[in-house]
C-alpha cells in the first residue's frame, strides 16, 4: 500500500508532467488540422466514388487503400487550387520538359516528371495491360504533342486515375513482398506516392517517418504525409463508405 505522504505526491508530480509538456502525446487530428480543405476533399470522394470504385476493381486495386494514399493530394489540391497560376509551367513543360517546370497538376497532384516515369515502369511491368490505360509514346509526332498529352491526362480525374492505377501495379511489382501487414502498406504506398517509387526500399522507410507535407505556398508547420494517410484509412474511411460497398 503506498504511505499517505507519497499518495499526495504522485497526483503532483502527474500534472507537473502535463504542465512542462511530458505528458503522453495525442495523435493528431489530421481532419480539424486541415479544416474546410479536408471537407472539401471528402466531397469530391464522395461525388466522384460511383465510377472511381468499378474503375480501381477492375484492375484489382483495393478501394480504401488507393484513397488513402491519395487523400493528402487531395486535400492539398482544395487548398492551394485557388492560390496558384500554372499556365507559364504548363507552357515551360510542354516546350521544354520537366528540366524547366515540373509542377502538381489535378485534383491528385502528380507531377509530369512522376507521371512520364509511370507510363515508362507500366509497360514493364503491365505488358499489353498497359496499352488500355496510356498510348504509346511513339503514337505522339513530336516530345511536345507528348508532353501536352501528359498534362491533358492529369488535368482530368478520370484518366488521372490511370496514373494511379499504375503507380499501385508498379509497386505491387517492385515492394509487394516489403509489406508485412496492412499498416505497414498504406505508409509505405503513401511515400512512394509523394516521394517516387523509384527510391529504393530503405530510402522510401526512412522518408515516410519525415514531415515535408504541408497545404500552404509558404512555409508553415509540416506533417507526415504517409501519417495523413494512415489517419483517413485507419480512422475516417470505413466509417463513412462501408455502407457503399
Amino acid at each position: 500500500m503506498i504511505c499517505s505522504k507519497a499518495a499526495r505526491i504522485i497526483p503532483v508530480l502527474f500534472l507537473f508532467a502535463i504542465a512542462t509538456g511530458n505528458s503522453p502525446a495525442q495523435p493528431l487530428n489530421y481532419r480539424e488540422i486541415f479544416g474546410s480543405d479536408w471537407q472539401k476533399a471528402m466531397t469530391f470522394v464522395e461525388e466522384n466514388n460511383s465510377w472511381i470504385k468499378p474503375v480501381l476493381a477492375d484492375y484489382g486495386i483495393p478501394y480504401y487503400e488507393a484513397i488513402a494514399v491519395v487523400f493528402p493530394e487531395l486535400v492539398r489540391y482544395w487548398a492551394l487550387r485557388d492560390k496558384m497560376e500554372i499556365t507559364l509551367l504548363k507552357t515551360l513543360y510542354r516546350n521544354l520538359g520537366d528540366d524547366y517546370a515540373d509542377f502538381s497538376v489535378g485534383v491528385f497532384q502528380i507531377k509530369p516528371s512522376f507521371a512520364e516515369k509511370i507510363r515508362t515502369e507500366a509497360n514493364t511491368v503491365m505488358g499489353t495491360k498497359a496499352k488500355h490505360l496510356f498510348k504509346k509514346r511513339s503514337a505522339y509526332k513530336d516530345e511536345r504533342r507528348y508532353r501536352a498529352a501528359i498534362i491533358t491526362d492529369l488535368e482530368n480525374p478520370k484518366t488521372e486515375l490511370n496514373y494511379i492505377i499504375a503507380f499501385f501495379k508498379i509497386c505491387d511489382a517492385y515492394f509487394g513482398k516489403e509489406w508485412p501487414d496492412e499498416k505497414s502498406k498504406i505508409i509505405f504506398l503513401a511515400t512512394a506516392y509523394n516521394t517516387g517509387f523509384w527510391k529504393s526500399t530503405d530510402e522510401i522507410k526512412m522518408i515516410s517517418e519525415k514531415k515535408f507535407f504541408n497545404t500552404k505556398l509558404f512555409k508553415t508547420e509540416n506533417y507526415s504525409y504517409a501519417d495523413v494517410s494512415f489517419y483517413w484509412y485507419n480512422k475516417y474511411s470505413r466509417e463513412v463508405y462501408d455502407d457503399q460497398k
